[in-house]
């Protein structure tokens, strides 16, 4: 009986995603974002469950990635659709849409086959034990699912940083990409308590933790780029200037709103060089 009780938390986490794409069609985008949430508990139990009763199996693994295609590429796909797809209409009647409006809202449809790629690679990939090899889809479903939150919680917020239809489809195309490229992305998972091997890992949960007591859910939608941001600064692989060319970029696209995600990347990345230099 104990061998079926992670497949059965699995199954609750397609249950979740299913159930999300429902309210979401039905206009309820920020009940589908929590149902999204609940999925991402379900997936981490599941797996917790498997070790914690020493029953892991092939079948749970190819489930696990089943599930997360419907809860963390089509859900994502379709949040990010409604949200470009409410922003162009609060301009106006159906009739006044443009083309290029109506290929904005469709970019975020390639969601669901870049992350049932990178499901798939991942299964096979055995490099992936410690760390990710592009961007995991939980991720990019989290940065979504923060974008619903603050669109509700901070609309003027939201309109100012997000609020572009080209930009939100611009991002859905590059977080696609990221989902399937070879990208060093560090685990957030703990392999230990020592701060030597997870020096990043603290130093990013301690700024979404500050950002989000001084800012609140602004500092969330900040989340997912601070973590890509930081990703891409490879101490040992020498890609600084991947990191500040997304840093010019930023600025570009988001003006002065972009310090939301230039400063406490940038602080991290301080932060960890001088006591990796300490530590030496």
């Amino acid at each position: 009986m104990k061998k079926h009780i992670p497949n059965l938390i699995t199954c609750m986490n397609v249950t979740s995603g299913t159930v999300a794409l429902y309210a979401a069609f039905n206009g309820q985008l920020y009940i589908a974002a929590w149902l999204v949430i609940l999925a991402m508990v379900f997936d981490f139990f599941d797996g917790f469950a498997a070790r914690l009763l020493h029953v892991k199996s092939e079948m749970g693994k190819e489930l696990d990635s089943l599930a997360d295609v419907v809860s963390f590429g089509v859900v994502p796909s379709v949040l990010a659709f409604f949200l470009i797809h409410d922003l162009v209409h609060g301009e106006g009647g159906i009739a006044t849409i443009q083309l290029w409006e109506r290929v904005f809202m469709c970019v975020p449809l390639v969601i669901p086959a870049f992350s049932a790629y990178r499901l798939a690679k991942f299964n096979l990939d055995v490099r992936q034990t410690q760390s990710f090899i592009g961007l995991p889809t939980p991720s990019n479903a989290l940065f979504w699912v923060m974008l619903v939150f603050t669109r509700y919680h901070e609309e003027a917020f939201f309109l100012g940083m997000w609020g572009k239809p080209w930009l939100l489809a611009l991002l859905a195309l590059v977080l696609a990409v990221l989902l399937i490229s070879e990208i060093p992305m560090f685990s957030l998972k703990l392999t230990s308590f020592s701060w030597k091997g997870n020096s990043l890992l603290y130093c990013f949960l301690g700024a979404v933790i500050v950002g989000f007591a001084v800012w609140g859910v602004k500092a969330l939608s900040c989340m997912i780029p601070v973590y890509i941001l930081i990703s891409c600064y490879d101490f040992k692989k020498k890609l600084n200037w991947m990191f500040w060319g997304i840093l010019v970029l930023l600025f570009v696209l988001l003006k002065w709103q972009a310090l939301f995600i230039v400063f406490p990347a940038y602080l991290i990345v301080v932060i960890v060089r001088l006591t990796s230099r300490t530590n030496q």
